[in-house]
């Protein structure tokens, strides 16, 4: 009876934290979309500061072993937080790591926040230092098949350390590891994943400084569904290396490589 009771209340209790901590968040932010033209600098940083605050409580409310649904609930809250343009455009994107900092500590395996994790952090916030810590975290948690994928961590790890620190050395062990973790597979996905990232970490070896790795990497980025600043910024990298992009025939956008290395 009382393990039947707990059933019932455990939920209601996690629902009731969830509920709390949304209130304790600033009703200004839910209402930014509709008043952003109006709103100040400085009402905007205090929103910020209240956003700040209700992530590091969330960091440490219990969730009596909801973590998943926490941590879906604070991707879906920094989803709304990274797409408000318009805001971000003035207040930038700083709080790109709380969010995740929330997220890895409760689902670590939540695969799908990885991109999301590198492309926010290093390339918005300009803090791939953080990105990096954030994901070394998680990968202790996971392992060539928990879950299921889990190399492309490794791979936007190594796109990391390459692009946004310059650690070719790192990023030539997170290119290898991701190829080596993806040939537990035989899905043509995982094969081309592993043949790219290993010819990345070749390219390394060969030479620190090989624009070919970069432009393989910047490539990387291209292939994932990144938004179009992401887009653009990525063409533009590829291009001051001297790559190309055409499209074929058949539509295929293809890399041409320069020359020389």
């Amino acid at each position: 009876m009382l393990m039947s009771r707990h059933r019932i209340l455990a939920p209601c209790v996690v629902c009731l934290c969830a509920l709390s901590i949304g209130w304790i968040q600033s009703p200004r932010l839910q209402n930014l979309l509709k008043n952003q033209q109006d709103i100040s600098l400085a009402s905007l940083e205090k929103d910020i500061q209240a956003e700040s605050l209700r992530l590091n409580l969330l960091k440490k409310t219990p969730s009596f072993g909801y973590d998943n649904l926490m941590a879906n609930w604070v991707y879906l809250n920094f989803l709304q937080y990274f797409g408000d343009e318009e805001i971000r455009a003035k207040t930038g994107y700083g709080l790109s790591p709380e969010y995740f900092e929330v997220i890895i500590e409760r689902d670590p395996r939540f695969l799908e926040v990885y991109i999301s994790l590198s492309t926010s952090i290093s390339l918005y916030a300009a803090m791939p230092e953080r990105s990096i810590v954030l994901m070394d975290k998680a990968l202790k948690s996971l392992k060539p098949k928990v879950p299921e994928k889990s190399y492309y961590v490794w791979r936007y790890k190594g796109i990391d350390e390459l692009l946004f620190l310059g650690n070719y050395q790192a990023a030539q062990q997170s290119f290898t590891t991701a190829a080596n973790w993806a040939t537990n597979y035989t899905d043509e996905e995982s094969k081309y994943v592993a043949v790219t990232s290993l010819r990345t970490a070749n390219f390394l070896r060969q030479n620190p400084d090989s624009k070919y790795a970069q432009i393989s990497t910047w490539a990387m980025i291209l292939s994932n569904q990144v938004d179009e600043i992401t887009q653009k910024r990525a063409i533009n990298e590829i291009e001051k290396l001297g790559g190309r992009i055409v499209t074929t025939p058949e539509g295929v956008n293809q890399i041409i490589f320069p020359p020389q290395d």
